[in-house]
Parts: structure tokens; C-alpha cells; sequence
């Protein structure tokens, strides 16, 4: 009979994660020889291995790929069985690990997490700020609970519903010629030269369905941050699409000069990522309420 532990989950669990067992055994507060214990006890119980080594990182093989979901899902149910048996409105605890693309993490972090922390305090929020493709494969190999990114995602098994609306505004240093135009044309922005993000990037993904409304351009440089991008502009290195939530404190001191291009679609989507085989319970179900997101 097999008799696997809550503890032997969760250092499975967060071997997994973290791809070591010293790391592993550091965030559970325990000794390096005792976690590795405990996943060999749980390894001999299911007989079969479930990491493969390489290059000195625990790697889950097939079989735990297969099994990482559902050993979240028991030990988020345990947590949810000792919430329901204490007293009925007994604080929210455990820990959430959100995923948010460049724009969301960096600046709207306030709107996606605030309501939630000052309503659940004893909540450990884990944030990772990437572009919006890590984002999405980190969801798909199970390392977040929920992620929020600008770009489209489309794939099977996650789930995708839209929280905002956002913009990108066409930004250039004051003394740039564009900037001295009363009014744009597209023409205008034949040989222009263009800052981008980095592939894999929404912004970088809405900036060229942009540029294929403009005559052909040169791209000079590609950054994978948007302050950096920013500062190029500034410079004079070029003009580039960012986001008007990033962009407002330079426009209002004037570093920089937003380009009126109403024949530009740069509009887009911010949205909720959940995948289809995660168990959402109370801890998901009150971030998702709390932030008004609804998958």
C-alpha cells in the first residue's frame, strides 16, 4: 500500500520547482540529508524515479511531469481541509505564485496584487516578471498558480480571459523631426529608426503589427527592458512603441514626446492565464475575486 506523506509532496514539490534538493530543503526548512530522504522514500513507494539529473539540476522526466499537477493539487487540498476545519472565516494562508509579463509587473503591479494583499495578509505572494512567452511556459509546466500578461497566448491547456485594456503610445526625444510635425502621416515614417523589445515580447509583438502599417524602418537596437528602451529614446537612438502606463512620468517632464498616429492600432488586451488542470481553491478563487479577474 502506498502511504506518501504531505511532507515527501511537498519536497517533491518544490524539488521540482526548484531543481535541487539543497535548494528544496532550504525553502522547506530542512536538513539537505532528510529531503533527500524523503524523495527517495516517495520514489521507492511509486517504483520509479522521477528526475532525471543534468548538468547537476534535478530535471522532472515524464513521470513527474505527470505527477507534479496533482501532488499541488493534494497538497492545496490539505491546506484547504485544515482551513475548513478551523472556526468558519479563519484567515487565507499559504503562498501564490503569480507570473506577470514586463508592463504588469512593473507597472500595474498595484492594480493586480493590492486589493488582494490588504485583504489576505497572511498570504505569501511569490511575483515573477517576465516576458509574456516565459510567462506562459511557466504556467504550462506548473511553476505558477496564475500569470497575467500583455501579449495573446494561445494554447490547450490554459486557460485565457481578458482583465484590461492597454495601449502603446509611439514615443521619440523632443527634438526629434517626427516630434516637429504638426500633423503624421505614415509616409513620414519611411527610414525611421526603431528601438524594439526583445522577440517573445507582447509589446515587441504589437510594435511590428504596428510597423507593418508603416513604411519599411530600421531596427537599431532590441532591449529586453522597458526603462532601458526608454532611456535609448531619450538618447536619441531612436523612436520606439511602449506602453502609455510606462511612459507617463517622461512625457510629463518632457524627456520624451508621444507621436499622435491615430492610423496605428495599438491597442491590446491584458490577460488572466489559468491552466485547465489546476485545482483552484480557496487561496486562487479569493485572488481571482479580489483582483476582479474571472477565468
Amino acid at each position: 500500500m502506498i502511504n506518501i506523506s504531505p511532507r515527501q509532496l511537498e519536497v517533491f514539490v518544490q524539488i521540482a520547482l526548484l531543481g535541487s534538493v539543497r535548494a528544496a530543503s532550504e525553502r522547506l526548512y530542512m536538513t539537505q540529508p532528510a529531503a533527500s530522504m524523503a524523495l527517495a522514500e516517495m520514489e521507492r513507494q511509486l517504483d520509479a524515479p522521477l528526475f532525471a539529473r543534468e548538468r547537476g539540476r534535478l530535471r522532472l522526466n515524464a513521470r513527474g511531469r505527470e505527477l507534479l499537477p496533482l501532488a499541488q493539487e493534494l497538497l492545496e487540498r490539505h491546506a484547504e481541509f485544515g482551513r475548513r476545519g478551523r472556526e468558519e472565516g479563519a484567515a487565507l494562508s499559504g503562498e501564490l505564485r503569480i507570473g506577470a509579463s514586463n508592463t504588469v509587473g512593473n507597472y500595474r503591479v498595484g492594480e493586480l496584487l493590492g486589493t488582494f494583499v490588504r485583504a489576505e495578509p497572511q498570504v505569501a505572494i511569490r511575483l515573477r516578471v517576465a516576458n509574456t512567452d516565459a510567462i506562459a511556459a511557466a504556467m504550462l509546466d506548473h511553476s505558477l498558480d496564475v500569470g497575467c500578461v500583455e501579449g495573446p497566448v494561445t494554447h490547450p491547456q490554459l486557460d485565457v480571459r481578458p482583465w484590461r485594456d492597454d495601449w502603446l503610445v509611439v514615443c521619440a526625444p523632443p527634438d526629434h523631426p517626427l516630434a516637429q510635425k504638426r500633423r503624421l502621416k505614415p509616409a513620414d515614417f519611411a527610414g525611421a529608426r526603431w528601438v524594439m523589445r526583445e522577440p517573445g515580447s507582447a509589446t515587441r509583438a504589437t510594435s511590428e503589427r504596428a510597423l507593418a502599417q508603416l513604411p519599411p524602418g530600421e531596427t537599431v537596437l532590441e532591449l529586453d527592458q522597458i526603462e532601458a528602451i526608454k532611456q535609448a529614446v531619450a538618447a536619441g537612438l531612436g523612436i520606439a512603441c511602449l506602453p502609455q502606463v510606462a511612459v507617463t512620468d517622461a512625457l510629463a517632464v518632457g524627456r520624451l514626446k508621444a507621436l499622435k498616429t491615430p492610423f496605428l492600432d495599438l491597442r491590446r488586451k491584458l490577460t488572466l492565464l489559468v491552466h485547465r488542470q489546476k485545482y483552484r481553491g480557496a487561496l486562487l478563487d479569493a485572488f481571482i475575486a479580489q483582483t476582479g479577474l474571472r477565468p
